[in-house]
């Protein structure tokens, strides 16, 4: 998985490569910007010792600004902490992270993604959809601080062989 760089609506360039222990403390300072019960730079660091994790960055300018990872389960991923420093929300880094995640993914044998996401998030909801994430069901007050149900999503991968 090599390094890539995609212009942002905006004309900044993005870098999108597989996330190094370096990139943790920026990591868990997007996910104490974005979640109310965010991972902590160990949780990171375990899941970059994992075989069965994927962990991606984006940096603009040398800046981290978006990560999200993924782990496999028998071929199903379960994506996780899908994070955009809030200044640069609305410019297609989430989107970017997603494809190039499920893109990288594929390498790793994942066939179909899954994830959850707060039943409120609907810019969340709305990109995962545009990603041809589908609606699985609910689960009942998967989150705290605040309680909140979480929405089940799947996306079934396109067969490329």
């Amino acid at each position: 998985m090599e390094r890539i760089t995609r212009t942002l609506r905006s004309g900044h360039e993005i870098h999108i490569r597989p996330m190094e222990e370096r990139d943790t403390p920026g990591a868990e300072a997007l996910e104490a910007e974005a979640f109310s019960q965010p991972w902590t730079r160990k949780d990171f660091l375990d899941a970059l010792g994992s075989e069965d994790a994927l962990y991606i960055v984006a940096e603009r300018e040398g800046n981290l600004v978006g990560c999200c990872g993924v782990w496999n389960a028998c071929g199903d991923g379960n994506i996780m902490n899908v994070s955009v420093k809030k200044e640069e929300r609305g410019q297609g880094i989430g989107g970017l992270l997603l494809r190039t995640l499920m893109s990288w993914g594929e390498e790793m044998g994942i066939t179909a993604y899954t994830l959850e996401v707060r039943v409120s998030s609907a810019v969340a909801v709305r990109l995962y959809e545009s990603l041809g994430f589908e609606r699985a069901g609910i689960r009942p007050k998967f989150y705290k601080k605040p309680e909140e149900d979480a929405l089940i999503l799947w996306k079934k991968q396109e067969s490329h062989g």
